[in-house]
């Protein structure tokens, strides 16, 4: 059952008669996808029908695993608007608004902005800085922004001193043969990172466990950890028994579609702990309630 525009639901993830403890804001695919924004890969009809088909299954995956599913409604003149990590960095005491690297894109930091005011503080990258949210890998205290087509170090730099009164370290990591830090390195325990080492340098990471893709699945390292579990594309069988073999919960989800749009299961949805709203007067935003 698809997610009404602006709704919700949640389970799992906390104990019963608390708040949700997660938040995804996601969005509806674009009817313009086709013509979305690519790098790497060659241009390849999308089915849309089942881009949306397999999109709603992956919202409630992300709501099986406890998340409140915020589904804001498709731009029909924003094709990449469905990736909607790529427009913010949330972290528990301020929202960081990103300045998207392909100007197509930097629309859709609009309503994403919109939605995030109820929850959080904002700050924006301005130009000529530019970062893509599927560039930022955070790992505690520490963010990693990867060096990319997308993401400059003039973003990199003002990032720092946006987060930098509040604990966090920044640093830069160069990217080769992928699009996004994110499509080269993810979390996927407190202390274990899924890695293709060929796009990035696994000596940046040195405190972290790693996991290596398989040889033959080079795009498999886009993985979301949400809720101690693991949501990773069925694409990947190789990588995903590795996976497996080290005992993780690992959620499995079809995006074949949106893949054709160099898309992986982090950008799809933009998560945050709801508990770090804006709870100063002791209000909390009203979201409807329903499926």
């Amino acid at each position: 059952m698809p997610f009404a525009s602006g709704r919700h639901t949640a389970c799992a993830c906390y104990s019963k008669g608390m708040r949700p403890v997660l938040i995804a804001i996601t969005r509806e695919i674009s009817p313009a996808i086709q013509n979305c924004e690519l790098t790497h890969l060659q241009r390849e009809p999308i089915d849309v029908d089942r881009a949306r088909a397999q999109h709603r299954r992956y919202e409630q995956c992300l709501a099986d695993l406890g998340c409140k599913i915020i589904s804001l409604p498709a731009e029909p003149d924003l094709p990449d608007s469905v990736f909607v990590e790529d427009t913010a960095l949330v972290l528990d005491e301020l929202a960081i608004v990103m300045r998207p690297g392909a100007l197509s894109r930097r629309p859709e930091t609009a309503s994403i902005a919109k939605t995030l005011a109820p929850y959080r503080e904002l700050s924006h990258i301005e130009e000529p800085g530019t970062i893509d949210g599927g560039d930022v890998l955070r790992i505690g205290k520490a963010i990693f922004v990867g060096l990319s087509y997308r993401s400059n170090a003039a973003g990199v730099e003002q990032l720092r001193e946006i987060v930098q009164p509040f604990g966090y370290r920044v640093e830069g990591a160069r990217v080769s043969g992928c699009l996004h830090l994110k499509s080269a390195v993810t979390q996927v325990a407190s202390d274990t990172l899924l890695i293709n080492p060929a796009c990035v340098d696994a000596k940046v990471f040195p405190k972290m466990r790693l996991v290596e893709v398989d040889p033959s699945e080079s795009s498999g390292a886009n993985a979301l950890w949400v809720c101690n579990s693991i949501v990773y594309p069925a694409a990947f069988p190789l990588t995903l028994q590795r996976l497996r073999q080290r005992g993780l919960d690992v959620r499995v989800v079809e995006v074949s579609e949106l893949a054709k749009a160099e898309a992986g299961v982090t950008c799809c949805s933009l998560i945050f702990k709801e508990q770090a709203e804006r709870e100063k007067n002791g209000t909390l935003p009203t979201i409807a309630v329903g499926m």
